[in-house]
């Protein structure tokens, strides 16, 4: 008798659980299939592959009646598991041109030892998505897919042709890069007016709703520099001041205390004015103070004590790798490190090469560009015909949340489209909480934002594509 009491009360509990999950349309079922997919397909640099995915990928769209001349797959012999897909869903008008949906769809390598939960596998709980990829960026992946999926379904017709490129290589420097190598070797595959690309979105409040979205308009350059010391070296038993790790740890403190000049651009300036509007304390004083004047030294050194806001006035260069010494009975003969900057945009590469230089002061310290060498930052206009939609749309969705233009301090593969002339914007919609653990441990999503996000995004590309 008791056990059946147990089991009574466990039956209750789970239809109490059940009548609390809202039951999927069969539309959100398919999504989340798709989804499912992106993120139980391990495409880590380490174990995986985004070859096998862009298969998946793929076939889903042959399935759905999208000819072979729709789906093109890309990699190169070198690097076979680190290959991609495009797919092209033709517009009616051929005076408009097309648009790029354009996602990674490789992941940060995730060791299941140290995650809660396996990391290649989708678990929704308490009211998240977890999952290596969830947040960066398989949810928008999926997104992209399942909107043109829902076009040809419905037999949608829009001016504007529209484009999917999912590529590897974003997650690893120096690896094969699909979005670098499309911009390079096949650009009239991906060639468009504007792409759409990762980096907007929101950010989650306390109670789980969103406090803000942004539109991700340009970025930094990412960009790795080597310095070094070297020496003859010689016996540990006699020293000698000259000695090239103290010698670079010189040159260490001089770079950690080096402030670059402030700068602001047309996103930069924007993001302050607004955001500061928003304020009513010492921050958003200074943020409209900055966004009127950036030379205002008292509203930059008040933003200075923000990392996030510190960094959006600049470029930054951060020791990040040590090398040193051969022995532990001898002078070191090589003593180097790893600078890696995020570098304002309009500056030259060499230009920051040769400021670290003139800011170590000494002759003998080497600083070199370590490949990859990025292209040049080209930051997009607030073009009024991107932004417009993008704010109607959070209007509609989000009632009283601002759409806020930001520059993003990292880094995405957006910059090798803008090298070929396509400005990238990263759209608003998906939003997630500050601590998602991407690129970290237990990385997860918002289930509401994911399923409301995805409505945005459809209506956006529909809005942008008719």
């Amino acid at each position: 008798m008791k056990s059946v009491v147990l089991t009574t009360g466990a039956l209750l509990l789970a239809q109490t659980a059940m009548a609390q999950t809202p039951t999927l349309r069969p539309d959100q079922q398919a999504f989340r299939a798709i989804y499912q997919e992106l993120v139980e397909t391990d495409t880590s640099i380490t174990s995986g592959s985004c070859t096998d995915l862009a298969a998946k990928i793929g076939a889903r769209f042959k399935a759905a009646g999208f000819s072979d001349s729709q789906i093109t797959y890309f990699s190169v012999p070198e690097h076979p598991k680190d290959g991609g897909v495009v797919i092209v869903y033709p517009g009616t008008s051929q005076a408009v041109k097309p648009m790029l949906l354009l996602g990674h769809i490789d992941v940060v390598t995730a060791k299941r030892e140290d995650w809660t939960r396996d990391p290649y596998k989708m678990i929704e709980e308490n009211g998240f998505f977890y999952g290596r990829g969830t947040a960066d960026m398989k949810a928008m992946d999926a997104i992209w897919i399942d909107t043109l999926l829902r076009f040809k379904a419905s037999n949608y017709k829009p001016k504007r042709t529209v484009k999917l490129a999912l590529t590897c290589g974003e997650e690893t420097t120096g690896a094969f890069d699909g979005a670098e190598w499309l911009a390079k070797n096949k650009p009239d595959l991906i060639a468009a007016e504007f792409a759409l690309n990762e980096g907007g979105g929101g950010r989650a409040g306390p109670d789980g709703k969103p406090i803000v979205m942004s539109l991700h308009v340009g970025e930094k350059i990412v960009q790795n520099y080597r310095i070094e010391a070297t020496n003859p070296g010689g016996h540990s038993s006699i020293p000698i001041r000259d000695n090239a790790i103290y010698e670079l740890a010189d040159a260490l403190v001089k770079i950690r205390d080096y402030e670059f000049r402030t700068q602001v651009n047309d996103t930069t300036r924007a993001y302050f004015a607004k955001s500061g509007a928003a304020r009513k304390d010492e921050i958003g004083a200074a943020m409209l103070a900055v966004s009127k004047n950036p030379a205002d030294t008292a509203a930059v050194a008040i933003l200075n004590k923000d990392r996030s806001y510190h960094s959006m006035l600049r470029t930054t260069c951060v020791a990040t790798l040590l090398d040193g010494g051969h022995a532990n009975n001898a002078l070191p003969q090589r003593a180097g490190a790893n600078i890696n900057c995020r570098i304002f945009p309009g500056n030259d590469v060499e230009a920051i090469r040769a400021e670290l230089e003139k800011v170590i002061g000494d002759p003998k310290m080497k600083v070199t560009l370590t490949p990859p060498i990025r292209p040049a930052a080209v930051p997009p206009t607030l073009d009024p015909r991107i932004v417009g939609p993008a704010e109607k749309l959070v209007a509609k969705y989000y009632p009283g949340v601002p759409l806020v233009p930001t520059m993003s301090t990292g880094g995405t593969d957006g910059i090798y489209l803008e090298t070929i002339g396509i400005p990238s914007y990263g759209p608003p919609g998906l939003y997630n909480d500050p601590e998602s653990g991407a690129h970290g441990l237990n990385e997860r999503m918002r289930v509401d934002a994911v399923y409301k996000g995805r409505d945005f995004l459809f209506d956006l590309v529909k809005d942008y594509a008719g």
